[in-house]
């Protein structure tokens, strides 16, 4: 195969597999609108305060999107994606981790652990934080075991 057909190829890969775990991410990620963590910053969990972003300030990672409050939070979600979504794809961590069910959130229970986000269902009299914190060992463990089963 000569060197240009063969560059094209592995583009045309690239794009493929990219394209398909865009897909999978958006169709396994809780989203409204494909808009990750109820259109909250993901940025500002870590800096304490939940708040709603802006939709003119949105960035997309791998075919979800996020809304910030702020360039500048916009501008340090870009430079590490990874850093700043939340755990289980936005869903519920006591749920994923109890029984790898897809359980929506408040946007505003949140924790976070050794530097991720994980966000929790709160409703109802229900707030899953305070269980997840009687076992979060036991409990974290499970809900990644959980979530690799879903997005594989």
């Amino acid at each position: 195969m000569n060197k240009p057909i063969f560059i094209l190829f592995l583009s045309f890969l690239t794009m493929t597999i990219a394209a398909q775990t865009s897909t999978k991410r958006a169709t396994a990620f809780n989203l409204e609108n494909k808009i990750a963590i109820q259109g909250y910053d993901p940025v500002a969990y870590f800096k304490g305060k939940p708040s709603k972003g802006n939709k003119e300030i949105s960035a997309t990672f791998e075919g979800v999107i996020y809304n910030f409050s702020s360039v500048s939070n916009r501008d340090t979600f870009l430079k590490k994606p990874m850093s700043y979504e939340p755990q289980f794809g936005g869903w519920c961590a006591y749920a994923m981790g109890s029984s790898g069910d897809k359980v929506t959130i408040n946007p505003e229970t949140f924790k976070i652990i050794e530097g991720k986000l994980y966000l929790f269902y709160n409703a109802f009299f229900n707030n899953t934080l305070k269980n997840w914190n009687k076992d979060e060992v036991n409990l974290k463990k499970k809900a990644e075991t959980n979530w690799k089963k879903t997005i594989n």
